[in-house]
């Protein structure tokens, strides 16, 4: 078998893996990976999508954990016998909401940057006097 086959998996399918890439790579700074490119230039609104996709990941993060913590803190006050499990779930679950609202806040801040990087980029000013 001297071809290479290469595997589709649920979640690592490339739709443009039959082109063919051009051989220039770019780093992007903001987003810390590496993507085939023709143009050397960034394209500023697929990154602040992107940012903007993973910030609303992080806040239903955040939502889901604290639903399912107020759901321990109620399981806590109705069973008694497992009174202690409940509890230490419930904190555990607290904490995730903590971390995905911190990664939320992140990625509000990144998607605010790449916008202005875009506006830096096309020659926009700020017009903020103070």
């Amino acid at each position: 078998m001297a071809e290479e086959h290469h595997r589709h998996h649920l979640f690592h399918h490339h739709k443009d893996e039959d082109k063919p890439v051009d051989a220039t790579a770019v780093y992007s700074e903001t987003t810390g990976v590496y993507a085939a490119s023709t143009t050397s230039e960034i394209d500023y609104k697929k990154e602040e999508k992107h940012h903007k996709h993973l910030e609303q990941l992080g806040e239903l993060g955040a939502a889901a954990a604290g639903v399912y913590a107020l759901h321990e803190k109620h399981q806590a006050k109705k069973d008694p016998e497992h009174a202690h499990r409940h509890k230490i779930e419930e904190e555990v679950a607290a904490a995730a909401a903590v971390g995905a609202g911190g990664f939320a806040f992140h990625e509000h801040h990144k998607k605010k940057e790449t916008k202005e990087e875009e506006e830096n980029a096309h020659g926009k000013k700020h017009r903020h006097l103070f």
